[in-house]
């Protein structure tokens, strides 16, 4: 049967209001924590829209790219991005996204779901355990620390221990940004935390800006290889920014252990229906 004039100019317009509603959740959460909508971006796009996890990682990447860069540029100009570090981490992360980007090609829907689901999973527990923990951590002892501080600049001291350390932690963000379309903040923000004496202050800001970086380049090689889905990019993206803008002027009103562990108890909520649904699909309990 024929569609009636004008149908798929309609599908295509409510498919594009449904990604501008779904990039406004991930941009609120963004808002309101500085981090952790990019983890819920990709299963947002694979359950609202019915996207393969290879096709929403692209997209996830690109909002993550855009949301971070507004991030570590606001954080720059008040002097908090360590961006030597930055670029290097960045530098050493762009190098592998690619590598993830091609293996997702290559392995089924279902499985790379069931990792998805794993990962945002592992995420949860951390931050629900971390969340709940209100004593202070033990201050790393300077033997330990493979990135130490100069006593007068407060520069980190560049060695081949240091770069060892953050190249590591680059490359692992790297692939899996490529890999499952997350932002990599998860693996920066402790590896730094291990590696340097620095504040959180200066590590968070200076983790978006290799999240913005490593993002990027990710998004980028997906538009070179033609896997961008734009009528669903563009106002996805454009939904997260507006709403990590408007939300991020109301974050104070929300800050505490309590908003973290309702992301977590989401996160988890998302990673368990993830995971129900690859493993059905790979039973072949689900069509």
């Amino acid at each position: 049967m024929a569609c009636p004039p004008g149908q798929p100019h309609l599908s295509v317009v409510l498919m594009s209001m449904m990604a501008a509603l779904f990039g406004a959740l991930v941009g609120v959460i963004l808002g309101l924590t500085g981090a952790g909508g990019a983890i819920i971006a990709v299963p947002l796009l694979v359950f609202g829209l019915q996207l393969l996890v290879a096709e929403a990682a692209p997209i996830a990447l690109f909002a993550v790219s855009i949301t971070a860069a507004i991030g570590a540029l606001l954080a720059l100009k008040q002097g908090r991005v360590r961006y030597r570090a930055a670029g290097f981490i960045a530098l050493t992360g762009a190098l592998a996204s690619p590598v993830g980007i091609y293996i997702a090609r290559k392995i089924p829907d279902a499985a790379l779901s069931l990792l998805f689901a794993a990962v945002l999973g592992y995420i949860a527990i951390r931050m629900f355990r971390r969340s709940g923990s209100h004593s202070a951590k033990a201050t790393p002892s300077l033997l330990a620390t493979p990135c130490q501080l100069d006593d007068f600049s407060r520069r980190l001291i560049w060695d081949a221990r240091c770069a060892r350390s953050l190249a590591l932690s680059g490359i692992a963000a790297g692939f899996l940004s490529g890999l499952l379309g997350v932002g990599g903040g998860f693996i920066i923000v402790p590896a730094l935390q291990k590696a340097t004496l620095l504040h959180m202050r200066t590590i968070v800001p200076t983790s978006l800006a290799v999240i913005a970086m490593v993002s990027g380049a990710g998004a980028f090689s997906a538009m070179v290889a033609g896997s961008m889905n734009w009528p669903i990019a563009l106002p996805f993206v454009a939904g997260a920014v507006t709403a990590m803008l408007m939300a991020s002027r109301f974050a104070h009103h929300f800050t505490g252990p309590a908003l973290q562990k309702s992301f977590a108890i989401l996160a988890g909520a998302v990673a368990t229906g993830m995971g129900i649904k690859a493993i059905a699909v790979v039973t072949g309990m689900s069509s």
